[in-house]
């Protein structure tokens, strides 16, 4: 027998049953996702949302959601690895201190820490990620003048508010963006300072000083730092020689070689990093280090713990610290140097762990000011800021209202905290902590004379 090629009535029957009970199924799966899909996820029994209430929930869960915040810092080589850990311990501490006492908004703080390894291209993926995937509203922090200069683009780019802790380059603010503030300072100004001390060493401490060797890295702050110094230093009719190295240079047997060759009177470091320790290190094996020859070292050597530990012949040397001496500190400098202190086990706190503490705290309160998380209006809320901090009482005076041409100064001042205090410290013991060392220029913060090796 050959079978039907067509379909018995009742098998079509047992078709049409399937079929509708197959669409009824789908239907009320429809319905039941439907259903929870328009309400919040909730945990144990409750009654089924109203329209009112799902509207609401989203924006209650916003009101209260964390307030997100960059921070840039270099936390592995080729970058200054120990400011970068400063950095991160004192912003930290400035988090914790908002989020226990004064929120912004009633909103905790949450703060989205990424490494920049002290390299440009690093810092610009980290800004990129930070505001295009990570959320932040602001950011804060930087060490390194090229990550500066290369994340402040990144920054104007998405209208997001930037606060530079440690990034001394000119041409960071100078460019006038919105977006960028700075609390560092201006790197023309701090060679100004490093030059005036120069001189009155050979003035007034009798010191001989014809010439001046420079050792710079290959960057945004080194190069700039060293032609301004020359600059001021040849008007005062004294020569210099310059040597550069490229960031995460190791080995400087060859330069210091030719620096003894040069016979200079004093020597000044402007590197970064491990490179402002090995070479210190490496000169004083040669007979030419801080013992031997004037130097002023990188201020990176105010972290005495790893000073000592990598420098251990780096005694007299002559550093450069921005921020109030220890003996001036205000009641906010003094409670985050208690907390420092706790925290990480250093006696003294650096100029930036003061500076990357105030930017949290300076960029927590324009929220609270602003009423908003909105970028726009937090920037509008920086450039109106009277903020009480650890550095003494900031604000940004050149600013839209008041532009650089409209104050008559040089566009360099754009949004930049104006009145950092820049001293000189000396090492006169081995093994002191930069908190106990003599500040000795100028004669306004002066606690003791300096002691000039070799002469």
């Amino acid at each position: 027998m050959i079978p039907s090629l067509f379909p018995s009535k009742r098998r079509l029957q047992q078709r049409r049953a399937q079929k509708f009970w197959a669409v009824a199924a789908l239907a009320l799966l429809t319905l039941i996702f439907a259903a929870c899909a328009s309400q919040p996820e909730t945990v144990g029994e409750s009654a089924p949302a109203t329209e009112s209430q799902s509207t609401a929930a989203p924006a209650a869960e916003e009101a209260m959601a964390p307030i997100k915040i960059g921070v840039l810092a270099p936390l592995s080589a080729p970058g200054a690895v120990v400011g970068g850990e400063t950095l991160r311990a004192a912003m930290l501490i400035a988090a914790d201190e908002i989020n226990a006492q004064d929120r912004p908004l009633g909103r905790p703080l949450e703060l989205i820490i990424v490494d920049t390894e002290g390299l440009p291209e690093r810092g610009t993926a980290a800004m990129e990620r930070l505001i295009n995937q990570d959320g932040v509203v602001a950011i804060a922090g930087s060490f390194h003048s090229s990550v500066g200069v290369a994340t402040k683009e990144v920054a104007h780019d998405n209208g997001i508010p930037i606060v530079f802790v440690e990034t001394w380059n000119d041409t960071i603010t100078s460019v006038q963006y919105p977006e960028v503030f700075r609390l560092a300072p201006l790197n023309s100004e701090v060679a100004a300072e490093d030059v005036k001390f120069i001189q009155w060493l050979r003035d007034k401490a009798g010191v001989s000083i014809e010439k001046v060797v420079i050792l710079t890295e290959n960057t945004d702050y080194g190069i700039p730092a060293a032609e301004e110094t020359t600059r001021l230093l040849e008007e005062l009719s004294i020569g210099t020689v310059t040597f550069s190295v490229d960031i995460g240079t190791q080995d400087f047997a060859g330069i210091i070689e030719r620096v003894k060759a040069e016979n200079p009177d004093m020597i000044v470091i402007l590197a970064t990093g491990e490179a402002g320790y090995d070479f210190p290190q490496q000169a004083a094996d040669a007979g030419i280090g801080p013992q031997d020859v004037p130097t002023l070292c990188n201020h990176v050597s105010l972290e005495s713990d790893a000073f000592w530990r990598n420098v251990p012949d780096g005694n007299f040397c002559f550093v450069r610290r921005i921020g109030p001496p220890p003996q001036l500190y205000n009641d906010v400098a003094i409670n985050f140097l208690t907390e420092y202190q706790a925290r990480t086990g250093k006696e003294a706190a650096e100029s930036f762990a003061l500076a990357a503490y105030d930017s949290i705290r300076l960029i927590a309160q324009a929220i609270s000011e602003a009423g908003s998380t909105d970028p726009t209006e937090i920037i509008n809320a920086l450039e109106n800021i009277t903020h009480e901090g650890s550095l003494g009482t900031i604000t940004f005076p050149i600013n839209q209202n008041n532009t650089p041409e409209q104050a008559g100064l040089d566009p360099k001042w754009w949004h930049q905290f104006p009145d950092p205090i820049i001293t000189v410290v000396q090492y006169q013991e081995a093994g002191q902590d930069s908190i106990n060392a003599i500040s000795v220029y100028p004669a306004s913060y002066q606690t003791g004379d300096p002691v000039i090796v070799g002469q």
